[in-house]
Protein backbone atom coordinates (compact mmCIF):
# COMPACT_ATOMS: atom_id res chain seq x y z
CA UNK A 1 0.00 0.00 0.00
CA UNK A 2 1.59 3.38 -0.90
CA UNK A 3 1.34 6.16 1.72
CA UNK A 4 -0.83 9.09 1.36
CA UNK A 5 1.59 11.58 -0.45
CA UNK A 6 0.11 14.75 0.87
CA UNK A 7 1.76 16.09 4.21
CA UNK A 8 -0.58 16.20 6.81
CA UNK A 9 -1.57 19.84 7.75
CA UNK A 10 -2.23 21.10 11.50
CA UNK A 11 -3.74 24.64 12.62
CA UNK A 12 -2.48 26.92 14.66
CA UNK A 13 -5.06 28.63 16.67
CA UNK A 14 -4.41 31.77 18.87
CA UNK A 15 -6.68 33.19 20.79
CA UNK A 16 -6.88 37.33 20.51
CA UNK A 17 -10.24 38.86 21.52
CA UNK A 18 -11.68 38.16 25.19
CA UNK A 19 -15.12 36.24 24.95
CA UNK A 20 -16.21 38.33 27.99
CA UNK A 21 -19.51 39.42 26.53
CA UNK A 22 -20.48 36.15 24.32
CA UNK A 23 -22.12 33.18 25.23
CA UNK A 24 -21.66 30.57 27.35
CA UNK A 25 -21.57 27.95 24.24
CA UNK A 26 -18.87 30.35 22.33
CA UNK A 27 -16.83 30.61 26.07
CA UNK A 28 -17.08 26.86 26.38
CA UNK A 29 -15.99 26.29 22.80
CA UNK A 30 -12.68 28.10 23.44
CA UNK A 31 -12.03 25.85 26.44
CA UNK A 32 -12.37 22.71 24.37
CA UNK A 33 -10.16 23.93 21.60
CA UNK A 34 -7.43 23.73 25.00
CA UNK A 35 -7.26 28.12 24.62
CA UNK A 36 -6.94 29.02 28.70
CA UNK A 37 -5.26 32.50 28.49
CA UNK A 38 -5.60 35.16 26.14
CA UNK A 39 -2.41 34.75 23.43
CA UNK A 40 -2.51 31.50 23.75
CA UNK A 41 -1.61 29.50 20.92
CA UNK A 42 -2.39 25.35 20.70
CA UNK A 43 -1.62 23.04 17.52
CA UNK A 44 -4.93 20.88 16.34
CA UNK A 45 -4.84 18.52 13.50
CA UNK A 46 -6.93 20.15 10.23
CA UNK A 47 -10.28 17.59 11.42
CA UNK A 48 -13.77 18.43 10.24
CA UNK A 49 -14.46 18.52 14.36
CA UNK A 50 -11.93 21.30 14.76
CA UNK A 51 -13.37 23.15 11.49
CA UNK A 52 -16.63 23.60 12.71
CA UNK A 53 -15.50 24.52 16.49
CA UNK A 54 -13.54 27.22 14.82
CA UNK A 55 -16.14 28.52 12.70
CA UNK A 56 -18.92 29.05 15.74
CA UNK A 57 -15.65 31.08 17.52
CA UNK A 58 -13.40 32.90 14.00
CA UNK A 59 -14.51 36.25 15.51
CA UNK A 60 -12.19 35.19 18.51
CA UNK A 61 -9.60 33.66 17.08
CA UNK A 62 -6.83 33.72 14.41
CA UNK A 63 -6.35 30.38 12.36
CA UNK A 64 -2.65 29.62 9.99
CA UNK A 65 -2.71 26.63 8.32
CA UNK A 66 0.95 24.97 8.89
CA UNK A 67 2.72 22.33 7.06
CA UNK A 68 4.27 19.70 9.07
CA UNK A 69 7.28 17.48 7.44
CA UNK A 70 7.34 13.91 8.41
Amino acid sequence: MAANPEKPKVLRITWVKSAIGYSERQKATIRALGLRRLNQTVIHEDTPAIRGMLRKVNHLVKIEEVQVEP
